[in-house]
């Protein structure tokens, strides 16, 4: 296998368009929701991106989709995929989507509390335990108010914020078993058609269980079902994995912290959310918290350089 090489040009502005696109999504999510139900919206775009992902699928020599090689390992991933957003949606239902994406993108964090007690090798640094008091600091900022007229609202915000937290921590849990079980040498794109086909098993019925799927055939919910479908699941996510075969996952992952800022700008400006100041000032220390934990590795060779520049 060839090397992965550091980030140019090119790669940087796919990165940032996707961030754009990744910003968008729960913005988008919260528009359409008036003529589609965010859990009925997730259902079927996440059916229809499945059978685009499938004909996509190669398969090891000798492996099957459906055997007992990457079967349970497949349902398990399913399962929290879908679990992380149905509390998407029911997050958005309650609070902004401004702080739905921000809270979500916490999972990095969860992640690495996940596989350093799982794994050796992901013992985490003093550097990263900084960043982790860093985040859950900034998460307490970001809850301590919620300007509003009225306590019901402030507890139905409240409310959202802790449902988008928990959907941070699924998606952090479906990394961590990805990582942890033999999907971690199955394509990328097997993988994607196990979470989004099993979330479309059980969203869907979920759906008519939960009275959320009736559907107003409008320019605005079909336009939403394109965007995620083909957009979001479907595109973003096949040209994400082939940025990761190409170039240094570390370099990539720095644009993902663009997403909930993206995410914040877009609430504003489409749905016309107001930014109370602790909840920016929260946001802050969250962000800073995960790119410590995420590239601690700079961070110490940086420190030791200015060490001996100092010696």
């Amino acid at each position: 296998m060839s090397s992965r090489q550091a980030l140019d040009g090119k790669a940087s502005g796919i990165m940032l368009g996707l961030c754009v696109l990744w910003g968008l999504q729960q913005v988008v999510l919260k528009l359409a929701a008036p003529d589609i139900s965010t859990v009925m919206q997730i259902a079927l775009r996440s059916g229809l991106s499945a059978l685009m992902v499938y004909p996509m699928i190669k398969l090891a020599k000798g492996a099957s989709l459906w055997g007992s090689d990457y079967l349970p390992a497949g349902i398990l991933v399913g399962v929290l995929f879908a679990a992380e957003f149905f509390l998407v949606a029911q997050a958005l239902r309650f609070t902004s989507a401004s702080h739905t994406v921000v809270l979500l993108y916490t999972a990095p964090i969860f992640v690495a509390l996940g596989l350093h007690w799982k794994l050796p090798s992901e013992r985490l640094s003093v550097i990263q335990w900084l960043g982790i008091g860093l985040a859950f600091f900034g998460i307490v900022i970001a809850f301590l108010f919620h300007p509003s007229d009225s306590q019901a609202l402030v507890t139905s915000a409240l409310w959202g914020d802790v449902l988008a937290l928990l959907a941070g921590i699924l998606w952090a849990a479906t990394t961590i078993a990805v990582r942890l079980t033999k999907l971690a040498e199955a394509p990328a794109t097997q993988t994607l058609f196990y979470q989004l086909f099993i979330a479309f098993l059980l969203l869907l019925p979920l759906s008519f269980f939960m009275r959320q799927a009736t559907i107003h055939w409008s320019a605005l919910s079909i336009s939403s079902l394109l965007f995620h479908t083909v957009v979001v699941s479907f595109g973003s996510y096949l040209i994400w994995f082939w940025l990761l075969r190409k170039y240094l996952a570390s370099q990539l992952g720095v644009f993902s912290f663009l997403t909930p800022i993206f995410g914040m700008c877009f609430g504003v400006m489409f749905l016309k959310e107001q930014l109370e100041l602790n909840f920016l000032l929260g946001t802050g220390f969250v962000l800073m918290g995960v790119m410590v934990v995420s590239l601690h590795h700079k961070i110490k060779q940086y420190l030791q350089a200015f060490k001996a520049a100092l010696q």
